[in-house]
């Protein structure tokens, strides 16, 4: 690296599951103004027909047949990743090859488990060596595509997560406890305090693909006899899909229902409600985290996401609330007593929150391009 020049900074992402995209982004913004930074999706560049084919049966095995994806998971451990031997990636990793070679990085960040062993390869082909830094965007439960990544450093999410990669067999020396890389917006917003107004109480849904899901629970919070409760429901990708739903459901209970489709503002968002229900993707449970905000798993893929929710239950912040019993239980005991369950989870989440986590991973980052890097300094709330 030229001294005069900013360290030029790649990124590679991918579109599938909850966490990869988040993570990019938020690691990009923290090194924005500090480095050259390149985010590329090499999936979508590769391939792009077959990479939108592949999200979509993702999105459907995730969402309706979850057993099924937990088979194909749990089926990556027996898998050699070092062989190129998946039709649908040599062109991936024909066009992440020519990104490298155009934008010459100093230093390479995956937030997909795939893309360290593509560039073991390039680097065997004769390329200029360079740090690779693999950001694991899941919790504890740690797939093989991760832990067997050819990587020089694995950025992990919590303490958890680092002993648990040990136990494995990873050199700890490898291991960066940073934090998930949020939205850095996160550090700069005052999320709601533990003894805030609790009437009404707001809910921010997340809710998944499935319709019936949604009715389920959406009618479920707006019945429920400790509120009242006011809901937010963020449709995302699923705006299509179900606006008509939602809309119909805010027609019933006028005053008390806000739809969202796309929104940029979902950090904010988690700061001013008092709880969250969504699936236990990543970026989810991560951003919740960083919001303080308690968070409800209405939707668990098996395998993928279970360590996200062990997370959850370990810091007493979260639950799994996947059945109408369950979540009706879950809501009677945050807000029973003056709402001292959920007041307590706020207590929880407030000591083990990492709003700065992407600010923490930027550093590290711009360390290791110069040649510096050391483990990085963690800014632990109070309490």
């Amino acid at each position: 690296m030229n001294p005069s020049n900013p360290p030029r900074i790649l990124i590679a992402t991918a579109g599938f599951g909850d966490g990869h995209n988040p993570a990019a982004r938020g690691l990009a913004a923290a090194l924005e103004g500090r480095s050259d930074v390149l985010v590329v999706d090499p999936c979508a560049e590769g391939s792009p027909w077959f990479n939108n084919l592949l999200r979509k049966g993702y999105q459907f095995a995730i969402t309706y047949l979850p057993r099924i994806w937990e088979l194909i998971y749990n089926g990556v451990e027996r898998r050699d990743f070092s062989k190129q031997n998946i039709p649908f990636m040599h062109p991936v990793e024909r066009a992440f090859s020519a990104r490298l070679d155009e934008f010459d990085p100093d230093v390479i960040i995956s937030t997909y488990p795939l893309y360290p062993y593509f560039v073991e390869r390039y680097f065997k082909s004769g390329r200029r060596p360079r740090p690779i830094v693999t950001v694991v965007t899941d919790s504890i439960e740690i797939n093989a595509a991760w832990r067997k990544a050819p990587t020089d450093f694995w950025l992990v999410t919590d303490e958890e997560t680092k002993s648990r990669l040990i136990q494995q067999a990873i050199p700890e020396e490898k291991i960066v406890e940073t934090g998930f890389p949020v939205n850095p917006v996160f550090d700069r917003l005052q999320p709601l305090g533990e003894n805030a107004q609790v009437q009404p109480f707001r809910v921010l849904y997340f809710p998944t693909a499935n319709k019936k899901s949604l009715q389920r629970t959406a009618r479920l919070l707006l019945r429920h006899p400790d509120g009242p409760i006011e809901l937010t429901i963020v449709l995302g990708r699923n705006l299509r899909r179900l606006y008509r739903l939602a809309r119909g459901i805010a027609e019933d209970y006028p005053g008390r229902v806000r739809i969202r489709g796309w929104s940029r503002k979902v950090p904010q968002l988690l700061c001013e409600h008092h709880l969250a229900i969504g699936k236990a993707g990543g970026a989810t449970v991560h951003e919740s985290l960083a919001a303080c905000c308690p968070m409800l798993i209405h939707h668990l893929v098996p395998g993928q996401e279970e360590g996200n929710l062990e997370l959850l239950r370990t810091i007493g912040g979260g639950d799994l609330a996947d059945t109408e019993v369950s979540l009706g239980s879950a809501l009677q005991s945050l807000l029973a007593n003056h709402a001292s369950g959920w007041r307590r989870q706020k207590q929880n989440l407030a000591c083990r929150a990492r709003p700065q986590a992407s600010r923490v991973a930027a550093s590290f980052v711009l360390e290791l391009a110069t040649g510096n890097a050391s483990p990085p300094t963690i800014d632990t709330p109070a309490g």
